[in-house]
């Protein structure tokens, strides 16, 4: 996303240079992390390495001290720095056959920030929402390389194919992972050290395309499904047949939509007779509201609006909230925006010359490759120009244009149990790190029962690699998502926020919870400063040791039952427990011996919180805001910080 700002930045410069060495000349050369403008951990050995000629003498010198190392008959060398002071701009020279001059090093905190999309959502998603932090965005002392995806079963790779180390400014933070760069101002003002994000993030990742060879060894069911990608012409050959495959469909149905017929008027053109397609309301999904029920394939949507002379001649913005799957959206016939897959927000901003007077004609081809098509609803739907905003919602035509199969199915080789282990964590290991800050469990909800043994492996697993066995390893727990319900029920969603929870009795690890940041329609909230905070506050508990930080809400500790009440008491209490909002407790469900779970009354007792119901005469059991969307739940501490998810049972 980066490449253009990367090479302007100036950064990019030392890391270019070593990509251009042939690995043929034997001379020095290091991996790319080891690169101009980077952040090195302070006050913990820092490992440099890289490569050059079998037996070469290697002079690594930084702050005036030399630290020779001999290549090895592997062709790898390395040398370690003492634990270092923070501080910076610094020099590092290496001198073997040849000369490298790394400039522009820091030393200070460096986090590793892995998972999946919500970890990887760069600041340019969310611009809108804070235009104020990236205006603001210059300081050279926050810093991130964004690593490209790479995955690989057949062992370690030892280095990333790409990436820089790009400092933070107006034009580069656009690129930064959103909590992570909120995360780094934080730490950055409160300890006044350069903070560094080793950005590995991939969308969708489950949790085991994370771990390495010998942790999946404990999981055979997931080390199995790798193994046949361990051969590389297995792997190209699926490639190729399904990326046909897809192809063929997109083109078949190019071929087979009647609104981009070459014998008749384009159904995007303005002057486009349409009196006699259906309509139905905007946002929402056609299978509820018209007879095509789940068609996939094409669907043509049009609106007329009137637009104002105020508007016109200004630059303009288009916003169709988020739509299932792909569109391409045109106004008056001129494209004014394409997205090629459901999740991104739809922001066409456009030049002055498309809107006129009068009526214009807003036109959306929507491509449904499997599942509901249609608009997301509770989503922004408007047309915006020279300070005024005209609403879109509400009735729409529509018409069908071409209806196909779904979408051929794909391998995602990315997702596969080990590729990005080997892809993307192992060729960082040598580098030392402060902790790792992970975000992901949205792609194993469909496999709770899993997610406590992956992850708590993960943790294990990462910490042996990377040679710290005491790693904070910081997280966050999944955000509410979906339609709330009113009945008590059960939840994956739940199921794995509970496994996070339970992560927690893991040393040196910490856990943000968001259940009151999510969104109920899209699984990459946009509040991503309040996760960027509250990991904050798990850093400065676990990573930088300051006892006195309150850095989380309440958690569940045990339960003891008195007639028909249970008394709940909690750690994180601060200074103490509330009922957010004011009113009554809650978000507590609570079952007897049927295992039957009701809606519960709650109330506060000093540091603890007691739990009925009158249909339940001796409870066994209870639950906090076990729901994929916990909506109500509320209960806090005093800092503000939301109870997690929990559960008494294990049924």
């Amino acid at each position: 996303m980066l490449n253009s700002t990367r090479i302007r930045c100036g950064l990019a410069a030392g890391a270019l240079l070593l990509a251009a060495i042939p690995a043929a000349q034997a001379q020095v050369r290091l991996p790319r992390l080891v690169s101009s403008g980077m952040v090195l951990q302070r006050e913990q050995p820092v490992r440099i390495w890289g490569w050059a000629k079998a037996g070469e003498a290697v002079a690594v010198t930084f702050q005036g001290k030399a630290y020779r190392a001999t290549t090895g008959s592997d062709g790898q060398w390395r040398v370690t720095l003492p634990p270092l002071k923070a501080g910076g701009p610094y020099t590092l020279d290496i001198k073997a056959s040849n000369e490298l001059s790394l400039k522009d090093i820091l030393v200070g905190d460096v986090w590793f920030c892995a998972g999946q999309s919500n970890m990887e959502l760069p600041m340019r998603r969310v611009r809108d929402k804070y235009p104020t932090e990236v205006a603001n965005a210059t300081n050279p002392r926050i810093r991130q390389f964004d690593v490209p995806m790479r995955y690989d079963f057949r062992g370690p790779k030892a280095d990333v194919t790409g990436g820089s180390w790009v400092a933070a400014t107006p034009e580069t933070v656009l690129g930064f992972t959103a909590v992570g760069y909120f995360f780094a101002k934080e730490i950055n003002a409160k300890y006044q050290v350069p903070v560094g994000l080793i950005k590995v993030a991939v969308g969708g990742s489950p949790a085991e395309a994370w771990l390495s060879a010998d942790a999946l060894k404990q999981f055979p069911k997931y080390e199995a499904q790798s193994v046949p990608y361990k051969d590389s012409a297995l792997v190209a050959n699926t490639k190729q047949r399904e990326n046909a495959a897809v192809g063929a469909w997109y083109k078949q149905l190019h071929q087979a939509d009647q609104g981009e017929a070459p014998s008749q008027p384009k159904w995007s053109a303005p002057s486009y007779d349409a009196s006699n397609w259906a309509t139905m309301q905007v946002p929402g999904e056609w299978a509820d509201q018209t007879p095509l029920g789940p068609v996939n394939g094409v669907l043509w949507f049009r609106k007329e609006v009137e637009v104002p002379a105020a508007m016109v001649g200004q630059p303009a913005r288009l916003e169709l909230g988020t739509l299932v799957d792909a569109d391409s959206t045109y106004i008056n016939g001129q494209l004014v925006g394409t997205t090629g897959y459901r999740y991104p927000p739809r922001k066409y901003d456009f030049g002055p010359g498309v809107l006129k007077a009068g009526k214009n004609v807003v036109t959306v081809r929507l491509i449904s490759n499997g599942g509901r098509g249609g608009f997301t609803p509770d989503k922004k739907y408007q047309l915006t120009a020279g300070g005024q905003t005209l609403d879109l919602r509400g009735p729409w035509q529509y018409k069908l244009g071409a209806t196909l199969p779904p979408t051929p199915g794909t391998t995602t080789f990315q997702y596969q149990p080990g590729g990005l282990y080997n892809g993307l964590v192992a060729p960082a290991l040598p580098y030392a790190i402060k902790g790792v800050l992970w975000y992901q469990g949205e792609s194993n909800v469909g496999r709770p029962a899993d997610y406590y043994a992956l992850t708590s492996s993960l943790v294990a697993d990462w910490r042996k690699h990377f040679e710290q066995p005491n790693l904070p390893f910081l997280y966050v727990q999944l955000a509410n998502l979906n339609a709330a319900k009113k009945e008590p029920g059960e939840s994956n969603q739940a199921l794995v926020r509970d496994a996070q929870r339970r992560l927690l009795a893991l040393p040196h690890t910490g856990m943000a919870v968001i259940t009151d940041v999510g969104e109920w329609n899209d699984i990459h909230p946009l509040d991503k400063a309040t996760v960027g905070h509250r990991l904050a506050l798990a850093a400065e508990k676990v990573a930088y040791g300051d006892a006195k930080v309150v850095a989380s809400g309440p958690l569940y500790q045990a339960v003891k039952t008195t007639g028909n009440q249970a008394l709940l008491t909690f750690g994180g209490v601060g200074s103490g427990l509330v009922a957010k909002g004011g009113g009554p407790l809650t978000g507590f469900t609570v079952a007897g011996a049927d295992h039957k779970f009701v809606a519960a009354q709650a109330r506060i007792e000093g540091g603890r919180v007691v739990v009925w119901s009158d249909q339940v005469v001796a409870p066994v059991a209870v639950r906090y805001a076990w729901a994929d969307n916990p909506e109500g739940a509320n209960l806090y501490n005093k800092e503000g910080l939301p109870a997690s998810t929990f559960r008494t049972d294990d049924f």
